[in-house]
């Protein structure tokens, strides 16, 4: 939409000139050369500022988002959403100057950016055009990154049936297809094969995207409430040009085809930001590739929403309150130990504290906490960044792994010199990491006495609650609830998966974290001191009112969050007394 050469979009000449020129980021010169090509060209003046070179688009994209109390989006490396293009025709798209970003079909929400979402009449007229089914989401977007974006995606099959028939019909050049990547064009049905796949792994909930392929063919499967599941099956000759298109976006040598290469990508799909990290390993058939999806918008959980009971979490901000000492977590990869450290970061986050990490890499950007990803490049290692932190007047410090007895030491040190200091660990419990902190050189005089408390940490799928059946408990099942304290008069119903539209035939929708907390005592401390074994430590810990994983886990079986054979697959419950 063109306005009048006295306005620009949104707000007047005069505004936009006050607003930059308050800023600094435009001279009375400036506007002199601008007002003046802006009265023989009749054009707004946010797009002469840029189109004269005074001001960057993403720059002022941002200032007057702020102005407006708008939230901005960035187009560049925007993945389209075919159901969001579908609902607005691509001239109404150019007419008002905005674009569909995404359809969220749960909250019936269509997400649109636009140059100027403060436009009255362009947002009345949408309504019309959608007859007000959708509710309408505004962003603010660059004027030239709308009609990039117009012109990028509209009039092209975005659909997979349709791509996949325009590539069976038509020949790869892989040559071509190599300057078109280069070129980010958006043109190609590879490129758009890949952007497709993207745009659906992120709507299923996907965290992380796997191409596998095979002798014959290209397997693509989609890691979803942590269990892998076919996704897609494509003919092997697919896949060269694919992985070209996937290595472009990744930063990776496209040439190196022998060695394991690691790359990132950051893009805007169905309307979220987010980063893709990228690995390529060689294999008997070809590079196989995996994408781990980091959502930004998912990443920190409050403290209280992390699905543990009342107990626990009075038990944890308990152990939270010491002001020195070392927190562990422990669970496999993809077992949420990440978004728990960061939940406690967040709950422990003041402006009188000086919080720093140490990650290797950064997954989420924490505001008002120092981060410091580990590379190669910079030579640098956990215990070495640990010794650099600690020059740093640190009050609490995250390691992300204890992975040597280099870190474990400095780890320890950093919790005896006043520090609360937060780390991961491999173990399989809460108890055992202790013989493993030994067998890494920690001596058990160290230990005891600074060792806060443990987690360990398992993520359960929930039951899909559209489908999800009653059955009556089992007498094995019977046994495992009496073993676990937590058996309930009889009959006992317990609920199975059953599958439907919903959960994608699953009978599992979504997950939830299953943790056991333990929190060091003095007298546990003694135990350490006197290397106790595991099983008077456990002892110990029962008597103090401690609850293992399985026994949490089966207390959400008995609510119906989750099913019993999904604990089983999860958790070893043959360590319960009678199982």
């Amino acid at each position: 939409m063109r306005m009048s050469p006295a306005k620009s979009r949104g707000a007047s000449t005069t505004q936009l000139a006050e607003l930059l020129i308050s800023r600094g980021l435009l001279s009375q010169d400036q506007l002199r050369i601008a007002l003046q090509e802006q009265h023989s060209t009749a054009q707004p003046l946010d797009e002469l500022l840029v189109a004269l070179g005074f001001i960057a688009a993403d720059q002022l994209r941002d200032i007057l988002a702020e102005h407006f109390g708008q939230q901005a989006i960035c187009l560049k490396n925007l993945v389209a959403d075919a159901q969001a293009i579908a609902r607005i025709p691509r001239q109404f798209a150019r007419h008002h100057q905005l674009f569909p970003v995404s359809h969220d079909t749960a909250s019936n929400r269509l997400l649109v950016a636009s140059a100027s979402p403060e436009d009255i009449v362009a947002a009345d007229q949408l309504h019309a055009l959608l007859d007000g089914q959708l509710q309408i989401v505004w962003r603010r977007a660059a004027s030239e990154e709308i009609q990039a974006a117009i012109e990028r995606f509209y009039d092209h099959e975005l659909s997979l049936d349709g791509i996949l028939q325009e590539l069976e019909t038509g020949v790869i050049d892989e040559a071509s297809l190599g300057q078109t990547l280069g070129k980010q064009s958006y043109r190609h049905p590879i490129v758009r094969l890949v952007d497709s796949l993207l745009s659906e792994a992120i709507r299923q909930g996907a965290s992380d995207i796997h191409f596998e392929p095979e002798a014959q063919f290209l397997r693509l499967r989609y890691r979803i409430d942590g269990v892998l599941r076919q996704a897609h099956i494509f003919h092997l000759r697919y896949w060269s040009a694919m992985l070209v298109r996937l290595k472009v976006m990744a930063g990776m040598n496209i040439a190196e085809t022998r060695a394991p290469q690691d790359g990132r990508i950051a893009m805007t799909i169905a309307g979220k930001t987010l980063d893709l990290r990228c690995a390529a390993q060689p294999t008997i058939h070809g590079e196989n590739l995996v994408l781990r999806i980091l959502d930004h918008q998912r990443g920190i959980v409050p403290l209280e929403q992390l699905g543990v009971s009342a107990s626990q979490l009075l038990l944890l901000k308990r152990m939270l309150a010491r002001p020195e000492g070392l927190l562990l977590l422990t669970g496999p990869t993809g077992s949420g130990k990440t978004t728990t450290l960061y939940a406690i970061l967040a709950h422990l986050n003041a402006s009188k504290l000086n919080i720093m990490t140490l990650e290797d890499p950064v997954e989420y950007a924490l505001p008002g906490i120092r981060q410091t990803s580990l590379s190669d490049a910079v030579k640098l290692d956990f215990a070495e960044g640990v010794r650099a932190l600690l020059r740093q007047d640190p009050d609490i410090i995250l390691i992300g792994e204890i992975r040597d007895p280099e870190t474990a030491s400095m780890a320890l040190r950093a919790a005896m010199t006043g520090h609360q200091v937060f780390s991961t660990l491999h173990a399989n419990s809460t108890i055992r990491a202790i013989p493993r902190l030994l067998d890494l050189g920690i001596s058990p005089a160290s230990l005891a006495g600074n060792l806060l408390g443990i987690i360990a940490q398992r993520l359960l799928r929930t039951l899909c609650p559209q489908c999800k059946q009653a059955d009556l408990a089992q007498a094995d099942a019977l046994r495992l609830f009496a073993a676990a304290n937590c058996a309930a008069a009889a009959p006992v119903k317990l609920y199975r998966a059953k599958g439907c539209a919903d959960c994608g035939h699953t009978g599992y929708r979504g997950r939830t974290a299953v943790i056991e907390l333990l929190r060091i005592d003095p007298g546990f401390d003694e135990l350490i001191a006197n290397r106790a074994s595991l099983r008077t430590m456990h002892e110990h810990a029962a008597s103090q009112g401690f609850v293992s994983l399985a026994e949490n886990a089966l207390r959400l079986v008995q609510e119906g969050l989750t099913s019993l054979e999904e604990v089983a697959r999860v958790i070893d419950l043959t360590e319960l007394d009678g199982a």
